[in-house]
């Protein structure tokens, strides 16, 4: 039996042990993959709510919106989530960098063997 949560229309997050769901950012343009981090309810909220990207720092353990210190707001297009609503999908427009390294996206290096090499 499904349960509602994965195919009904109503909201219903399932949240981890943590209390955080996992959020892929997409460029809305290119489609590329921007970056992957964590919401807890609040930072899903306040996306909803502002239109520019919340998230959860595990590392931190504090509620951040990105590019809140380096301007490189990701404005939200688009909110999608998993059937099971475990994941969220940003559809964003990025006002700069995603990356805190400086690189436009999070996935700038793909794995060859057991090495890494800068993407293209």
């Amino acid at each position: 039996m499904t349960h509602s949560r994965d195919t009904g229309l109503t909201l219903d997050p399932k949240f981890d042990s943590a209390g955080l769901l996992t959020a892929v950012v997409s460029d809305r343009v290119s489609g590329d993959v921007l970056m992957v981090a964590h919401m807890n309810a609040e930072a899903l909220a306040l996306t909803q709510t502002t239109g520019a990207a919340h998230f959860w720092s595990r590392s931190r353990q504090a509620l951040w919106k990105k590019g809140e210190t380096s301007g490189n707001v990701l404005r939200v297009a688009e909110v999608q989530i998993d059937c099971d609503q475990d994941a969220v999908w940003l559809i964003v427009d990025a006002a700069g960098p995603a990356c805190h390294t400086g690189a436009r996206s999070c996935f700038f290096r793909r794995l060859e063997g057991d090495v890494l090499v800068p993407a293209e």
